[in-house]
């Protein structure tokens, strides 16, 4: 089946003003201080996807790395993208320390920079779900997918940790108008009516990344200094607003915190997705 055209919206969002901002808000702290504790999400994608030696495989928003990583040291020939440079440089590192060859292009997951059918496999490990227009970035990575290849994605779910976390923020600094919520990838509905027409079958398993940290203020230390989007929220906000946040923050952490010696151990659930193109 043919992939639908990007329909014509009277008054959509500007996405390119919001892909700036975000973009200015991913580059600020430092993410892979973050990205490299989910490590594990990327090597059980490629599992999950029975990557094969020899075959290409792009990682769309590929953040600091994780799942180009992996795909390479399983001897795929990997092209690892993203639109912040400082991210791609970080993962170049990760790669040359650990004798990886990967292909490094910045781009931007709404229009990527190759033909239609280039790739085996396209990936994506909580990447793609914060690009604004969701319905084009689904229509890019079906493209740029080669009809028999897959499509991998480790996403978080609308009732996971993360998922409530951007709850918590919106709810003192709402988004942008228009521009629905990264958590749909998370939505076995949503994937079926953005994929299923054009595919072979989507697959999804709810899976549990665990944030394992010293203790509650030491995760919001961490997320507050290095991961970007939270760091620009709290610096949006004034201090009253600011300090209303970090409460509703370490409230959201003590009712789901399962550890009961002090630390901080949050489950957050996410979907593995693997697509049949």
């Amino acid at each position: 089946m043919n992939i639908a055209t990007k329909p014509v919206i009277a008054n959509a969002p500007n996405y390119t003003a919001i892909k700036a901002k975000q973009q200015v808000a991913w580059g600020s702290g430092d993410y892979a201080r973050v990205g490299v504790t989910l490590q594990i999400s990327g090597e059980e994608l490629c599992e999950a996807m029975d990557l094969r030696a020899g075959q290409s495989v792009l990682d769309v928003a590929a953040g600091n790395g994780n799942v180009t990583l992996a795909a390479a040291r399983r001897f795929c020939h990997v092209v690892s993208t993203d639109y912040v440079e400082s991210l791609l440089e970080n993962s170049r590192r990760r790669a040359e320390a650990d004798g990886l060859a990967v292909e490094f292009r910045q781009a931007d997951a709404e229009a990527l920079p190759f033909g239609d059918a280039s790739f085996d496999n396209v990936v994506s490990t909580f990447g793609v779900m914060f690009a604004p227009d969701q319905a084009q970035v689904a229509r890019e990575l079906l493209r740029v997918c080669r009809p028999g290849g897959r499509i991998g994605m480790a996403n978080w779910t609308p009732d996971s940790f993360i998922g409530r976390l951007f709850r918590t923020i919106g709810k003192r600094l709402p988004p942008p108008a228009g521009v629905s919520s990264p958590a749909n990838w998370g939505d076995e509905a949503f994937l079926e009516a953005n994929f299923g027409p054009a595919t072979r079958g989507v697959r999804s398993v709810r899976k549990v990344f665990n944030f394992r940290y010293h203790s509650p203020q030491h995760w919001l230390d961490v997320f507050g200094t290095y991961y970007g989007p939270v760091l620009k929220a709290f610096e949006a906000l004034d201090a009253e607003n600011a300090e209303g946040l970090r409460e509703d923050i370490l409230g959201l952490i003590d009712e789901l915190n399962v550890a009961e010696d002090g630390t901080m151990v949050v489950p957050s659930d996410y979907l593995e997705v693997v697509i049949d193109r």
